[in-house]
């Protein structure tokens, strides 16, 4: 084989290397949604978790990637959501209201990326966020008519973890619902734990130890409260142990239904006041991957499904026929605004 020839294939067989490696088809990076958890982590049995689900179905009905970052401490915030920017995250899910100014401050020094967060708002909008709020008050007041039609004490309880408006606007539509059946009924339940006019309460000031929310449950079953509210994530599972221990008095979970969520407790679970916070987080990171993503909010409330009073199960019996058709009327009225919700409290 002459030089020449010899030369002209091997540019041939380099051209044809060349042309098969272009051929080759490249991978497309999957979208991704990246969670950043507040101080009561991924499995907290409460709003993290219920938002991760969502982050999870998303995951499984979208083909996208799903991931998270928990937060041990108030400082992790910044890190773990600079972490998911510094790796490119179709869209950050921040999780609850201690969250807001770390978001707000990310969200405005990266307005390329695109964030929500659960359960919290910005006004004015950031046009890069999508905050999540949920009308909690409005399934907490059917909660609290429940509760005064049922207890046995003529006392019911609440506490929470923190007296900020994530967690007080169940505390307060827990006690006016109480309120109102009072009204209605001509009775004299008590509310321990919330004033709605002081807007003051009980607090242990943590969401993570459960110690503490078992004493404040222990604390409030010795003051006569038969039926509990603990609006403290993690912290509400130290009072349903107390609860279950005591034997004379019932748990009402929040954010998730606590009968599926906290099995252990599913015997003194009367009911969870819901925030199906899986619905919104999966609905705006749907949005995003399909281009449709608008910064604003999403609220969520007993019209559109957003909040529920969860099914009472095995705790069925407890309640009368006729307080069952009472809720339901009331549903209605607070959905027609018939009856209405503290405005302060308004989403």
């Amino acid at each position: 084989m002459s030089k020449k020839l010899f030369a002209v294939m091997s540019v041939l067989l380099i051209a044809v290397f060349l042309l098969s490696a272009c051929a080759q088809p490249t991978e497309v990076a999957k979208f991704k949604a990246c969670e950043v958890t507040d101080t009561g982590g991924v499995d907290d049995k409460s709003f993290n978790a219920t938002a991760w689900k969502g982050a999870q179905d998303a995951q499984a009905q979208l083909d996208i990637e799903a991931k998270y970052l928990e937060s041990k401490e108030v400082a992790d915030f910044e890190k773990n959501i600079n972490a998911f920017i510094a790796e490119k995250c179709d869209i950050i899910i921040t999780v609850g209201f201690l969250l807001g100014d770390a978001t707000k401050a990310a969200a405005e020094a990266n307005p390329d990326v695109k964030f929500s967060i659960v359960d919290y708002g910005y006004s004015p909008v950031i046009p890069n966020v999508v905050g999540q709020a949920f009308q909690t008050d409005e399934a907490a007041f059917l909660a609290g008519y429940l509760s005064a039609g049922v207890t046995k004490t003529g006392k019911v309880g609440t506490f929470g973890g923190m007296n900020i408006p994530t967690v007080s606007i169940f505390m307060d539509g827990y006690a006016r619902g109480v309120a109102y059946y009072n009204e209605v009924h001509g009775t004299a339940v008590e509310t321990l734990g919330w004033d709605v006019v002081a807007k003051e309460g009980l607090f242990t000031n943590d969401f993570s130890d459960q110690q503490k929310g078992r004493e404040m449950a222990i604390t409030l079953m010795d003051e006569g409260a038969d039926i509990i509210v603990p609006v403290a994530g993690p912290v509400g599972l130290g009072a349903a142990a107390a609860v279950k221990e005591r034997g004379n008095a019932y748990i009402i979970g929040v954010d998730s239904d606590w009968f599926l969520t906290a099995p252990d407790y599913a015997d003194v679970t009367l009911t969870s006041i819901m925030k199906l916070m899986d619905v919104t987080t999966f609905q705006v990171i749907k949005a995003a991957k399909e281009g449709t993503f608008a910064g604003g909010s999403v609220v969520g409330n007993l019209s559109n499904g957003g909040v529920a009073l969860a099914p009472f199960h095995n705790l069925d019996g407890m309640v009368p026929a006729e307080l069952k058709a009472e809720l339901d009327t009331l549903k209605a009225d607070i959905i027609s605004g018939k009856v209405t919700m503290n405005p302060d409290y308004k989403q």
